[in-house]
């Protein structure tokens, strides 16, 4: 698929999320739903990274030595306690806003994390390749997502890992994911999700083999109202999911 110059920038969405710049480090505020699910999130990149490059089970710092790349980073959320795991982290986003309250808050709490403001297609143009790529709650918000693939299979070293979040598209997640969520229980802006953006994971999957990244996982999020937490559930991918893929060649 061609990559075309900032394609996967929805200038709607990135105006949408940097209005809550300032909420990006409050667990109640407008971006509660995204707190919620980081551990489960963490859980998953840390042990799908382990699983492949092997070792690391049980240190410390089991990501260290690795170059990851966290893109759709907004405030930083994921991409702090991964670079306390040890990676050479690098956050993308396309908000300036976002970006600033990302860098702020990594600098008062002494985590080294590069941020960079820009589109994937942009960063893609550079030298800089990683052994990881991050890309979660994102790939439902860009404007060009056969661009956005192609840039992120381009970032990407040989062997190395892919690793997204998203909503699948099913009558559960536009009952819980929009109605629920943005108009009953207010956890999120209303316009935050579009339906019709949300991808199985069929279509996801194909969309990745055509960028020569092959599907090693699939894994659901379920969330879990008597902890208001999420957890990993291998068998339960009808609202939001993770999928990992390893670049063949």
């Amino acid at each position: 698929m061609a990559i075309r110059k900032n394609a996967s920038i929805n200038a709607a969405e990135v105006a949408h999320f940097s209005r809550y710049a300032s909420e990006w480090w409050n667990p109640d505020g407008a971006l509660r739903p995204l707190h919620r699910l980081n551990p489960a999130r963490i859980a998953y990149v840390r042990d799908q990274v382990v699983a492949h490059k092997g070792g690391g089970a049980g240190v410390r710092q089991p990501l260290k030595g690795l170059a990851l790349l966290d893109v759709g980073c907004g405030g930083g959320l994921l991409t702090e306690p991964l670079a306390r795991l040890g990676a050479k982290v690098t956050g993308l986003d396309a908000s300036a806003d976002a970006i600033a309250e990302a860098r702020r808050h990594a600098a008062a709490c002494g985590v080294d994390v590069t941020y960079k403001v820009g589109s994937a297609e942009d960063h893609a143009e550079g030298s800089a390749r990683y052994d990881v790529i991050t890309a979660l709650e994102i790939i439902e918000h860009v404007g060009d997502l056969d661009s956005f693939i192609a840039s992120l299979a381009g970032l990407l070293k040989p062997d190395g890992l892919l690793i997204l979040s998203t909503l699948n598209r099913t009558p559960k997640s536009f009952l819980l994911g929009i109605v629920a969520a943005e108009y009953l229980l207010r956890w999120v802006p209303r316009g935050t999700h579009r339906w019709s953006a949300f991808l199985r994971p069929s279509e996801l999957v194909q969309k990745l083999e055509s960028e020569n990244l092959l599907t090693t996982d699939l894994m659901g999020l379920v969330y879990q109202p008597l902890t208001d937490s999420f957890a990993l559930r291998k068998n339960d991918l009808g609202m939001n999911y993770m999928l990992t893929a390893r670049k063949t060649r």
